[in-house]
């Protein structure tokens, strides 16, 4: 069994010159996920509801993610595991069709409720830390729980179905717009409407993500070297806009689009085959 490695210094063959205790957050578990949801409610602003019900069709344009509320629990069963709580929040922009051929842009909100199981081990330590928080009394902050941290990644979603829907044909649970918090009903620039709509809109939206749980821990990791910025600072400024211009590399992805497409490896021969194939 090889011997435990301690900080301090290493005689290695391949460059580790130390090795340190470093802090920092651990990953203990993470999951990916493509959602398709559909169904998904649309609470269009006041000022296009109207638009709506006088509406022939909808589209599907374009959705973005304003904000996800993350909450963590414990599974009681399952000691070291834990719920992953998420609500996404988008701002979601569709084309409505009246009788003119011109469509009419409406913007609305939609909620996303997921939750997610991850393994995050156990913690029972208090956390005190004497960081200091600006506008606060200088005392000691204390972690009230030790629970792991959720971190939630996601990329704006892919509207992929909007269609309109009678009020009466549908009886199903919407989302209390009393639970939006404010900062999310700011970004609207005017008052959702809440249910009181003769006919509905219905969304299917297409999210990735990644879910992860995180605690602070203390890591043993090899050190190679100090990390020593090669490069010099610029100043940002030139004399001759010409000349800094000219440094910049011209944009070739702009104006074409990237080959993807690899060679296959006997493509040579392949080629040489069929230019003896032609005399």
């Amino acid at each position: 069994m090889p011997e435990k490695v301690v900080p301090g210094p290493v005689e290695d063959a391949c460059g580790v010159r130390e090795a340190v205790c470093i802090h920092t957050r651990k990953i203990y578990d993470s999951c990916r996920d493509k959602d398709c949801i559909e169904d998904l409610r649309f609470y269009p602003k006041l000022q296009y509801v109207d638009v709506i019900n006088r509406a022939l069709s909808v589209k599907g344009g374009t959705a973005d993610l304003l904000y996800v509320y993350v909450d963590v629990e414990p599974v009681n069963f399952n000691r070291g595991f834990y719920t992953v709580d998420m609500r996404f929040f988008y701002s979601v922009t569709l084309q409505a069709y009246t009788s003119c051929p011109a469509p009419v842009t409406v913007e609305g909100l939609c909620v996303f409720d997921k939750r997610a199981i991850l393994f995050g081990s156990e913690g029972s330590a208090k956390i005190f830390s004497s960081k200091y928080r600006s506008g606060e009394p200088d005392i000691p902050m204390l972690r009230r729980s030790n629970l792991p941290e959720a971190v939630v990644e996601a990329v704006d979603p892919i509207v992929l179905d909007a269609r309109i829907v009678e009020n009466g044909c549908r009886r199903d649970c919407d989302c209390d717009l009393c639970e939006v918090p404010a900062f999310i009903s700011e970004c609207f620039n005017g008052e959702l409407c809440g249910g009181d709509d003769s006919r509905r809109i219905y969304i299917t939206l297409g999210q990735f993500s990644i879910v992860r749980l995180e605690r602070d821990s203390q890591l043993l990791v090899p050190v190679y070297d100090y990390c020593m910025p090669e490069k010099e600072c610029s100043c940002g400024s030139t004399d001759d806009p010409c000349c800094l211009f000219r440094n910049i590399a011209f944009p070739v992805g702009e104006f074409f689009p990237p080959n993807t497409v690899s060679l296959p490896e006997d493509y040579e021969e392949a080629k040489n085959f069929c230019a003896c194939c032609r005399k």
